[in-house]
Formats: structure tokens, sequence, C-alpha cells
């Protein structure tokens, strides 16, 4: 059964939302350790703010793990064998990212430039196999809505 699956398929058994165990046997290891480190990084930065809810978009999107108090905050997507944060930047935070375009990494403004731009923003999927790509989403997250405080 395992060899079944491909790198990038989503969870879609919709019986029950899964846990700590199935995410990280599903993305791996490495990609777990991100996961828990934005998770950890959510929390000590926006503490309280969110509450986590699982969501199933059906057989083809599958389970995503989605962080929003009024607006969303950003959504996570396990994956096999990896894992995506999506941010959507709505026209404000757009200008936002293009006063900041050249301090970018050059892969983010990339998937900056070639996301699509739908009616409540561009919706960025970052995937996240380092920790520079850790480091664009939380900036990312951070200059869509500032920390109430910063952990030292």
């Amino acid at each position: 059964m395992e060899q079944s699956h491909q790198i990038g398929d989503r969870i879609t058994d919709k019986s029950t939302p899964p846990d700590d165990g199935t995410v990280r046997e599903w993305i791996g290891p490495k990609a777990y350790e991100h996961w828990t480190e934005l998770q950890n990084w959510i929390e000590a930065y926006y503490p309280g703010v969110f509450a986590p809810d699982w969501l199933y978009g059906g057989k083809k999107r599958g389970w995503s793990l989605r962080y929003k108090k009024t607006k969303a905050f950003c959504t996570l997507i396990p994956e096999y064998r990896l894992f995506s944060a999506v941010v959507v930047l709505g026209g404000a935070e757009r200008e936002k990212f293009e006063e900041r375009r050249y301090v970018w990494r050059t892969p983010l403004v990339k998937l900056y430039d070639e996301a699509k731009t739908y009616i409540d923003g561009k919706w960025l999927t970052v995937g996240i196999s380092s920790s520079d790509d850790l480091h664009d989403v939380t900036d990312l997250l951070t200059m869509k809505r500032p920390s109430p405080r910063s952990p030292s």
C-alpha cells in the first residue's frame, strides 16, 4: 500500500481529521520538524489568537489545518513526504510585499509573480522543505499580521 502514494498526495481519508502521528508518518520526519516548528512559532508569536481547525476539502484536496481569527491567517497542508503553507495576500499585503520586493528571496518573488490574483488576493502556496522556506513563511505572516508580541 505504501508504494501507491506519490510525493505531494494529500491525506484524503475523511473519516477523521489526522492526528500528530498520522501527519508525522505522512509528511516524513524532516518535514514534520518544519511543521511543528511553524506551529510553535505561530503559538509563540500569536499566543491564544488562533485555534487551528482541520478542514476537509474533498477527495482531491484532502485535509488542511487552517489558522483563522476573523480573516484567514494561513493554512498548512500535509502532503506525502512534504508540506506546504498557503498564505493569501490581499491588496494591502500585496502593496507591502511590493515595497519589500528586493528584500525577499528570489524563489518567493518568483512564486509571488506567478501566483494568480483572485478577488480576495494572491494565494501563495509555499512548499516548506528548508529553514529558508520556513523563514520566508514566517516573514510573510509577520508582514500580513504584526505579532502582538515577539518572544525573546
